[in-house]
């Protein structure tokens, strides 16, 4: 049960820091929120391409 609650905390943490980091993005304007959007999905394609091979 212990390990239930901290899990909940932990989870409950760091939704509340991704809402904060969304306010900080929206606050800084629409133009460097795509730019963000755009730089992190391009990591994520490059780290999925890392672990299926990508083309050598």
């Amino acid at each position: 049960m212990k390990k239930l609650n901290i899990s909940l905390i932990l989870l409950a943490m760091i939704a509340l820091s991704g809402c904060s980091v969304i306010t900080g993005i929206f606050k800084a304007g629409a133009f460097v929120g795509i730019l963000a959007v755009v730089i992190v999905i391009g990591i994520i394609i490059w780290v999925f391409s890392m672990f299926t091979g990508g083309s050598k």
